[in-house]
């Protein structure tokens, strides 16, 4: 059993801060008290590995001192032998990023010059402490974990990945939602002098990049949001300086670059969704029993392999995490609720 304990703020307002801001953000971060110390997760104590082979990154101050508080506690894949990360070089050079490309090699070669820093997120909508924060108003309330996640992408691919971030819950649970609020709605950063694939006229998505989870969803304890990967920041390619990460789901639903957060009584369409609704639905379990009709999602090839040894291993259901996650789906026909 791995037990989450609250940290207290370690955040200093800025005498320069408007008056306005000031008074959103310190609602926002006062949301933390009252939040308790239980939040029980599967898994186990998790020593910290080795990444002293993954190249050094440019971290703001702020999120490195974040990192190096990292409690390394892991909800670690149940199959040791079949379920080792995947090498730095992989996890960062395959990648689906359409901002940037079509290609899986398109992000690593062109997301490179995305600026980071500084970096706000808007927290809106069914909400009572809503504003724009500052990125690391996101962090310091928050005690920074690592989280070894299966990463099962609806082409068939997957690999296994350590994110490091902090429960998506605490952020809500901090803007204080109102009982009108049932969904949580995301956005991507839309600026196509950074992200080349925006401003393609091949394009298919209609940008902001879009999606949405359940609230029961978003507040579920492995629901996280990145902001690092292999004891270091996230590379642009893989999100920075924000993503979502919501394991037991097929990867396009882990949105890059989060730029707003919204609390929304209708359920949201997502961009793929709204693209092709009959290959991709909302929910976007993933699901070894209900094929994508251009592919069978009751195997996938696990990163690293080769033509010679693709390492092709079985499909779990929810991606293996059905222990935890099972019970949000209770009497719903999964095969409609794709």
């Amino acid at each position: 059993m791995l037990i989450k304990i609250a940290k207290p703020s370690d955040l200093h307002e800025s005498d320069v801060t408007p008056e306005s801001i000031y008074l959103s953000r310190r609602r926002f971060m006062g949301g933390m008290a009252g939040l308790g110390a239980g939040l029980a997760l599967s898994g186990h104590v998790h020593a910290n590995e080795d990444y002293s082979d993954v190249p050094e990154g440019d971290a703001p101050a702020w999120l490195k001192e974040k990192i190096s508080e990292t409690e390394w506690r892991a909800i670690t894949p149940s199959n040791p032998d079949k379920d080792k990360i995947a090498p730095f070089d992989d996890a960062s050079g395959y990648n689906n990023f359409f901002e940037f490309g079509t290609d899986k090699g398109d992000p690593a070669r062109h997301a490179g010059s995305l600026e980071t820093q500084p970096w706000s997120v808007v927290v809106d909508g069914e909400v009572n402490n809503g504003g724009r924060f500052a990125l690391e108003d996101f962090a310091k309330p928050s005690q920074f974990e690592e989280r070894i996640y299966r990463l099962r992408c609806v082409e068939a691919w997957s690999m296994v990945i350590p994110w490091l971030g902090i429960p998506l819950a605490d952020i809500i649970k901090r803007a204080d939602p109102t009982s009108k609020a049932k969904y949580v709605r995301f956005e991507t950063l839309v600026d196509p002098e950074q992200m080349r694939g925006q401003r393609s006229s091949f394009s298919i998505i209609d940008w902001p990049y879009v999606e949405g989870l359940r609230l029961d969803e978003a507040m579920h304890p492995l629901t996280i949001l990145a902001m690092g990967m292999y004891g270091r920041e996230l590379p642009n390619q893989n999100g920075a300086p924000l993503r979502l990460v919501v394991p037991w789901k097929y990867g396009f639903k882990s949105i890059k670059s989060i730029v707003r957060i919204s609390l929304v009584e209708e359920q949201p369409v997502n961009s793929w969704q709204a693209i092709a609704a009959n290959e991709y639905g909302f929910y976007a379990n993933v699901n070894p029993n209900v094929d994508h009709p251009r592919w069978s999602q009751a195997t996938e090839r696990r990163l690293p392999n080769s033509l010679f040894n693709p390492n092709t291993i079985d499909t779990l259901m929810f991606n293996g995490y059905a222990d935890e996650v099972a019970e949000l789906y209770a009497g719903m026909d999964l095969k409609e609720n794709y």
